[in-house]
């Protein structure tokens, strides 16, 4: 038997949703909703030719079919759609950044836990193969004591691409490459070294004048552990390659590029590492280039793991509470760039940051 799924916001990114559910096993897409209804029916005909289409929020959460709700609206209107589907006594999984605030983000875990709901994330790259084997590593102390961690992710996207929908060239409504690319990559090395002590970041447009936003992110991190990291992020740099995610450590040295290691080293070499080094697929897209050019199986374990977590009646492998010091991460960097200064956390007035 499988779990009935429903997708709210039947935008760029929801084509990977749709995909991931038709690929799995588990699930089933059974309702989508969009303020648009001839983009929810395309979404529809494309994936699901049997799904309910809504336009309102109220009628997919009313549909008796849907289990889970895929949040995958524009970034700023996550919070109204999460609280929304956990008041209807739905489990959520929400795309990445999960609000714009960390006060909505709290109010978010609150609500799905009162309703004794799951609630995950997707910063599904954290499920990948080279990630996994890198925290496996990290948590038997192979790497020692962590020195570095860097996310590298130079990126191209067109002016055209900010102009498709009109919150992608809006800060306020989660617009720009902190948190709206980079996010997934602050992610890894916040998910694979733990919290940042000092972030300092400087922000700029490099190649999109047109667009009022950052499209370059470079940032400096000192982690509570006492390493230091770097996130070097844009979206201007044609053609566009793969994000590289590289760790550092007294040790040995690990670094995933794309979805697949181009380093694997350590002081006390062991059997098993010649077949670690080949996990991952090289050849997989990861949307360095164009925003559609990306695989949906890192999607597709997100969702069949919280269809098992729901039989299994366990928490969901990215729980929004993992994702939480992330969020603190980012907004920190805002306010960093704004107050052209290093910033301390716990973050502190995080209203002012949009100010």
């Amino acid at each position: 038997m499988t779990v009935g799924f429903g997708i709210v916001g039947a935008g760029m990114i929801s084509g990977l949703h749709a995909d991931a559910i038709r690929n799995s096993t588990k699930a089933e897409l059974v309702a989508i909703c969009d303020l648009d209804e001839a983009r929810a029916r395309k979404l529809a005909t494309d994936h699901a030719p049997d799904a309910n289409v809504y336009t309102r929020l109220d009628d997919l959460l009313a549909d008796p079919r849907v289990e889970v709700v895929n949040i995958v609206t524009p970034n700023h209107l996550h919070a109204d759609a999460v609280l929304a589907a956990a008041a209807a006594g739905k489990h959520v999984l929400c795309e990445k950044p999960p609000a714009m605030s960390l006060a909505d983000t709290d109010r978010m875990i609150d609500a799905c836990a009162q309703a004794g709901r799951l609630f995950g994330i997707f910063v599904q790259s954290r499920l990948r193969e080279p990630i996994q084997q890198m925290k496996r590593a990290l948590d038997e102390g192979r790497f020692g004591r962590v020195l570095r961690a860097d996310a590298v992710m130079k990126w191209y996207r067109s002016t055209e691409y900010y102009h498709t929908d009109a919150w992608r060239s809006d800060r306020r409504s989660g617009a720009g490459v902190t948190i709206q690319h980079a996010f997934h990559y602050i992610d890894l090395l916040q998910y694979l070294v733990g919290p940042a002590a000092t972030v300092e970041a400087q922000m700029v447009n490099l190649a999109h004048p047109d667009v009022k936003l950052e499209d370059t992110l470079d940032a400096r991190i000192l982690f509570e552990c006492g390493a230091i990291g770097t996130v070097a992020a844009s979206t201007a740099l044609w053609p566009g390659s793969d994000v590289r995610i590289e760790i550092y450590g007294q040790r040995g040295a690990a670094v995933m590029r794309g979805a697949a290691f181009s380093l694997w080293k350590f002081q006390d070499e062991r059997p098993e590492d010649d077949a670690i080094r080949k996990a991952g697929d090289p050849h997989q897209a990861t949307a360095a280039g164009s925003p559609t050019a990306l695989a949906s199986i890192d999607h597709q374990r997100v969702i069949d793991d919280c269809v098992d977590a729901v039989a299994e009646g366990r928490e969901v492998v990215i729980p929004c509470t993992s994702v939480r010091p992330t969020l603190e991460m980012a907004l920190a960097m805002y306010q960093s760039d704004r107050l052209h200064r290093p910033v301390d956390l716990p973050l502190i007035d995080e209203i002012s940051i949009w100010q």
